[in-house]
């Protein structure tokens, strides 16, 4: 899948990651049925990314390698000449037009028209046998030359995951100039070297350039494979994203499914009743996200499995639930739980009991979970005391949004059953105050309380992973009965590209 955070490449990287053939990949006769993430990238989309298509050719022109060229041949009087060209490299390259197009269940087209580049280097030649011997002669050269260039870049599936074959690459020479330096030369040897040496340098130059376009495509389809594995992975937890089908190459979008099945420890996954159909994404934004709710269920489980809902709360953010309003009421069942112990000195601990149910409804996410509250306190000189013990069905609808760069949860309702309550300033239980205060409590201030807490910490995660590197526009996250999508329009932070080409040419 493509997640948001982890879009950091230019056409090629984030079109390979997105579409490919099943050449190598086997799906079974209903592939949509296990398919839990689905990514949509319209036409919009992919032409913003092919502004990105110049910094990709620039870099294959500049980093290809361009091996010496050496022959020979019989001129008239002047018997045999050898020749060789040497250091070969691109010295000022500029590029005046690129354009995309999809290629409905075939290929993504690529065309760069008027690609102007500037090659320099030494020619050296001799005449008779000077080229058994030792080449006398030596003037630096430069090519000037005009060239459209073609890419048909065919995706395939290997290792259920992406691979590019960009070999079908074609590059038309509108101009190849020689230019010896200074012109001092003879007239003859500018004629020869042009006219001879012209077609056997537009091979090498396509030959070497589509090398590297093609393993700059390979190498990018790699890199964000891997980015978005990292990008769905936390510690034990991650989402497999192998492909679960072959994907859509439409003349407006590209889609691509994956599996989207959790990964913990020892815990296996399974899945196999998915909703997804093709009719259910729009053509509207620039891309799209689509996830099962089984995921939500599966990244629920094991965030349980590895102890991560747990909450401790203590000091001043425990007094602000306590003391969220002032009522007699209030005062009186603080009095009754704390006896008197400061804040400062009292402890809430908050823990699931049981996975979290989640449920994907067209109201919201509807989160029901059976959770335990112990408040225990510290009196000075005294030993612990746990004065509160209780274990309550949460039942909450929360409506999700990505602003500003930051998620925001926001609780709609909730219902809130005790199963267990044991307080010891009520061993009795026959006094309902406590219990009423605390579920009008745990309502209006708990739930938020643990909902600010979870906010931030999924906000930092995301942004570990890139995220916020993006300028994302107008998201929509929206939930339907047994999925979610979300959908946006983004610019693409061109920094990122550049810093991978640069580490790529490093390398």
């Amino acid at each position: 899948m493509l997640w948001a955070g982890r879009m950091r490449l230019g056409t090629f990287g984030i079109l390979l990651m997105l579409v490919h053939t099943s050449a190598a990949c086997e799906f079974g006769p209903f592939p949509y049925s296990i398919t839990g993430i689905v990514c949509r990238m319209t036409k919009p989309a992919a032409l913003l990314l092919n502004q990105e298509t110049a910094q990709v050719i620039q870099a294959a022109f500049r980093n290809a390698k361009f091996p010496n060229i050496t022959g020979e041949r019989s001129m008239r009087l002047l018997g045999r000449v050898a020749y060789g060209l040497s250091n070969i490299q691109v010295n000022d390259l500029s590029i005046e037009r690129s354009e995309v197009e999809l290629k409905e269940n075939d290929a993504i087209h690529i065309a760069i028209q008027n690609v102007t580049a500037f090659f320099k280097g030494t020619l050296t030649y001799g005449y008779a046998g000077a080229w058994f011997l030792q080449l006398s002669h030596s003037v630096d050269f430069e090519i000037e030359s005009s060239i459209d260039l073609q890419i048909n870049i065919k995706l395939m599936c290997q290792k259920d995951q992406v691979a590019a074959d960009a070999s079908d690459c074609y590059l038309t020479f509108h101009k190849l100039t020689l230019h010896l330096q200074g012109e001092k030369e003879p007239g003859w040897l500018k004629q020869l070297f042009t006219d001879f040496i012209s077609f056997t340098l537009k091979l090498v130059l396509k030959s070497e350039v589509c090398n590297e376009i093609n393993f700059l495509a390979r190498v990018l389809a790699s890199f964000v494979h891997d980015l978005a594995a990292d990008f769905v992975q936390d510690e034990d937890i991650s989402i497999d994203i192998s492909l679960a089908s072959v994907p859509l190459i439409k003349a407006n979008y590209l889609e691509s499914h994956h599996k989207g099945l959790v990964l913990y420890k020892n815990y296996s996954d399974v899945f196999s009743d998915s909703v997804f159909s093709p009719s259910l994404l729009t053509e509207s934004r620039m891309l799209y996200f689509w996830l099962s709710e089984h995921i939500l269920n599966s990244l629920a489980l094991a965030a349980f499995l590895d102890k991560r809902l747990v909450l401790t709360i203590r000091g001043e953010k425990l007094q602000a639930l306590f003391e969220a309003e002032d009522t007699e009421a209030q005062r009186k069942a603080v009095q009754m739980i704390f006896q008197g112990t400061s804040y400062n000195d009292s402890v809430a601990k908050v823990w699931s009991l049981a996975h979290p149910q989640i449920s994907l409804q067209p109201e919201g996410t509807v989160v029901k979970s059976l959770v335990a509250v112990e408040v225990s306190i510290f009196p000075p000189g005294e030993q612990p005391l746990m004065v509160l013990y209780m274990e309550k069905e949460i039942t909450v609808t929360i409506e999700a949004a990505y602003v500003e760069k930051k998620l925001i949860l926001h609780p709609l309702d909730s219902r809130i059953e005790f199963k267990v309550f044991k307080c010891t300033a009520d061993s009795s239980g026959n006094d309902p105050s406590i219990r009423n205060f605390l579920k009008t409590m745990i309502s209006v201030v708990g739930i938020p309380e643990v909902i600010s807490r979870i906010e931030p910490a999924l906000t930092s995660l995301m942004n570990s992973k890139g995220l916020h590197l993006f300028e994302i526009r107008n998201p929509e996250i929206i939930t339907r009965k047994g999925y979610i999508i979300v959908q946006l329009d983004f610019s693409f932070p061109n920094h990122l590209l550049l810093d991978f080409l640069e580490k790529r040419l490093q390398s």
